[in-house]
């Protein structure tokens, strides 16, 4: 993995609040290597520590889009649900922002027929020679698969690399991934266990500008990786 240059300054991640962790009573003992102090009785984390951690990642995400590899964001609470889902528009990656299915990834053979019948859907809707009443069930199913599975519509397999923006929000997800052996880009928490996956960053899982910040930068590694595996194809 070839280390570059991501612009990474502890500057931006003071201002968005990135260093906030939990308080000092909702902690892991394991994160403390990730912990720098405490102030007002809340953890505040290593910045140093993160900001190398998300450069590692970026490099890491950039190899993987550099050699065609398929990503899968996930992050349903509110707070992350619409970052996420720009995030992976912008980098053309499949994500997941209202609420993990069990089984999404662990009962691929279910998830793909679904996205069938969702395609299937959205084709008799478009001709539009359904009768008044099919098309009311088509559009009322048509609704509930788009806020649920809208974001992977187009995938066709199995993600190669999964980013997890809350560990104990999207543990299902966590889970599905450890059990596939799909290596996972997990943002950490001071409340988190820091083993869990692949490749944890340290930092506020709970802030907007905390989460867009990671993301924004992990995303546009992922964008130059696919640009260059265009030039190279």
């Amino acid at each position: 993995m070839t280390k570059r240059y991501w612009n990474i300054t502890l500057e931006e991640m003071l201002e968005a609040g990135v260093h906030f962790g939990h308080g000092t009573r909702k902690w892991n003992p394991r994160m403390a290597p990730y912990i720098s102090a405490k102030r007002k009785g809340i953890h505040i984390t290593n910045l140093t520590r993160t900001a190398r951690f998300l450069s590692e990642a970026c490099d890491l995400v950039f190899d993987a889009a550099r050699s065609g590899k398929q990503f899968l964001i996930v992050g349903t609470k509110k707070k992350a649900a619409d970052s996420v889902a720009r995030a992976a528009i912008r980098a053309r990656c499949h994500y997941v922002n209202k609420k993990w299915i069990g089984g999404m990834l662990t009962n691929w053979y279910t998830t793909e027929s679904r996205l069938y019948k969702f395609r299937d859907l959205k084709t008799k809707q478009k001709t539009g020679r359904l009768k008044k009443r099919d098309a009311a069930i088509v559009k009322r199913q048509l609704s509930r698969l788009e806020r649920y599975m809208g974001g992977i519509k187009y995938m066709t397999g199995l993600p190669d690399i999964v980013i997890i923006v809350d560990q104990q929000e999207e543990y299902r997800a966590l889970q599905e991934c450890i059990t596939l052996g799909i290596p996972t880009i997990c943002l950490i928490d001071t409340n988190c266990e820091p083993d869990l996956a692949d490749f944890s960053i340290p930092a506020n899982d709970d802030a907007i500008a905390s989460i867009r910040l990671i993301l924004t930068k992990l995303v546009f590694a992922i964008c130059e990786g696919r640009s260059s595996y265009i030039r190279n194809s």
